[in-house]
C-alpha cells in the first residue's frame, strides 16, 4: 500500500495509567501536586490529519477529553485491548455517532468479544437499544489497512500474557501497555519520527514498562523523538523526571499537542 505523506496531528488526550493522576484517596505527593503536568486522565491520543480525526482509545475520562480539547467531530476509534481504562467511554460516542452515523471501530477479535459482552444494549442485533451508539466493528489482524487514504500497520505488543495491537502510522507508533515485544514486531518501528510508548513507574512492573525499561526500548528502536505515556504518580513529578531525560526523550501530558 503506497500513499501521500500527511502531516499527523498528534493530541495527548490523557497520559495517566488506569487509576489517573491523582490517584482517589491517595496522599502521595505527586497526587498533591499543584502542577497541571501531573494531574493525569487515563490514556488516550487524538490523530488528525487533513480533515479526519481518530481517537486511540476510549476510556473513562473519554466525555471529559473531548469537551477539554473541544473535539466536533470524530471518523472513527482505534482500540489497544479490552481493559476498562481503555474502553469504558465507549457510550460516549453517541454525540458523534448522531452527525456520522455508524462510527467504524478498529478492534482485534478478542477486545470486540469483550466488549459485545460488556456493552450488550449496543452490540446486540434483537431489541437494540434505542439510545444506543451505532458502531461498525472492523477486525484488525497483522495486516496493514488503509483507513482514509493512509496506511495503518497494527503491531502485537504483550502486556504481560495479554496481546495488545499497537499502531504505525507513516513515522508516527503508538505503543500503551507495553511489558515485552518480539524482534519481528520491532523491525515494523524502524525510521520513527516519533514513538510514543508506556513508563509507568520507576520500579519494575508485571505488566508494564518501567522507566527504565522504556527507555531501553527507546534507545534500540532509536526514534528521532521519543513521548512517554501511561504513567502513575509512583514515577515521580513530571518537572523532575522530564531533566533527567535524554534531550529526544520527554514526558508527555494532558493536551500536549505534537506534529509528526
Amino acid at each position: 500500500m503506497i500513499t501521500t505523506k500527511k502531516l499527523l496531528k498528534i493530541t495527548f488526550l490523557g497520559t495517566g495509567t488506569s487509576q489517573g493522576v491523582p490517584m482517589i484517596a491517595s496522599k502521595d505527593p505527586v497526587c498533591l501536586s499543584t502542577d497541571l503536568k501531573d494531574k493525569r486522565l487515563r490514556s488516550s491520543i487524538l490523530i488528525s490529519w487533513d480533515d479526519f480525526t481518530y481517537v486511540v482509545d476510549c476510556g473513562p475520562d473519554f466525555r471529559q477529553q473531548m469537551l477539554r480539547e473541544n473535539v466536533q467531530l470524530v471518523n472513527g476509534v482505534f482500540f489497544t485491548h479490552e481493559h476498562s481504562d481503555h474502553t469504558a467511554g465507549l457510550d460516549d460516542l453517541r454525540p458523534f455517532c448522531y452527525k456520522i452515523g455508524e462510527m467504524p471501530i478498529y478492534i482485534n477479535k478478542r477486545t470486540l468479544e469483550s466488549l459485545e459482552q460488556r456493552f450488550q444494549y449496543i452490540f446486540s442485533k434483537e431489541n437494540r437499544y434505542p439510545g444506543a451508539p451505532s458502531v461498525q466493528p472492523n477486525i484488525v489482524d497483522k495486516d496493514p489497512f488503509l483507513v482514509d487514504d493512509l496506511q495503518v500497520i497494527p503491531l502485537e505488543v504483550m502486556h504481560g500474557n495479554l496481546p495488545v495491537t499497537a499502531y504505525r502510522i507513516q513515522d508516527f507508533a503508538y505503543l500503551t501497555d507495553v511489558k515485552s515485544i518480539t524482534d519481528s514486531e520491532k523491525e515494523k518501528l524502524k525510521n520513527l519520527d516519533v514513538l510514543v510508548i508506556n513508563a509507568l513507574r520507576i520500579d519494575e512492573h508485571p505488566t508494564h514498562f518501567s522507566l527504565q525499561n522504556a527507555l531501553d526500548f527507546v534507545a534500540e528502536i532509536k526514534p528521532k523523538r521519543a513521548y512517554f505515556t501511561h504513567i502513575s504518580h509512583k514515577l515521580g513529578f513530571h518537572a523532575a523526571v522530564s531533566k533527567q531525560l535524554p534531550k529526544n526523550v520527554f514526558l508527555a501530558y494532558d493536551g500536549l499537542k505534537i506534529e509528526v
